[in-house]
């Protein structure tokens, strides 16, 4: 006897509910049992899928976050301007606020931590990418850390965002991008 017909677009509207609900009301208030009823779904229809929320929740920002472009401007400034910009729309997002909460589950979950772990990695190709273009340009020399250089970048933006509560304006960004061009090329002139 065949079970019951499987819903091709369940997930789709799963995540899609939890997305919804992670921006409007954050990461320590989303419920699984919300996201199954904004979806449409069982409880059961969530728990199948993901174990936990952060397991949910990795998902769907891989699925979800703004890209980050691969821009190949010709200069390593105007990629790691671009790049810059690309990071600042992911941590400008409303969702941002509960990243804490988010964090501190992916430490009581492994395979979560695991797939947030790659998804970053994931994120941080196009800097890799421009950095290789730049090395390959003569540029740069090679940098000793790539992920160093990713640091570099998002460190800054997340304090500014969650710990110093700014806004990411057009004016710091291109700032920021100015201060990783000028260590990346050991260069002191002002931007």
């Amino acid at each position: 006897m065949a079970g019951r017909r499987r819903d091709p677009d369940l997930e789709e509207r799963l995540t899609a509910a939890a997305w919804s609900l992670l921006q409007s009301e954050g990461y320590d208030a989303l419920k699984l049992t919300e996201v199954a009823a904004r979806a449409h779904a069982h409880r059961t229809d969530v728990y199948r899928r993901w174990t936990s929320k952060a397991q949910l929740v990795v998902d769907v920002l891989a699925r979800h976050l703004p890209p980050v472009s691969d821009p190949d401007t010709g200069t390593l400034r105007s990629d790691l301007r671009a790049i810059v910009e690309d990071f600042a729309a992911s941590w400008s997002s409303s969702w941002i606020d509960g990243l804490m909460g988010l964090v501190a589950d992916l430490h009581r979950d492994p395979d979560a931590e695991l797939n947030f772990r790659r998804m970053a990695e994931g994120r941080g190709e196009p800097l890799r990418d421009a950095i290789t273009r730049a090395v390959r340009r003569g540029e740069i020399g090679e940098p000793p850390d790539l992920s160093l250089v990713g640091d570099l970048i998002e460190g800054p933006l997340m304090h500014r965002r969650m710990l110093g509560r700014q806004p990411l304006t057009p004016e710091y960004l291109d700032a920021l991008a100015a201060l990783a061009h000028r260590v990346l090329t050991g260069t002191t002139v002002a931007p």
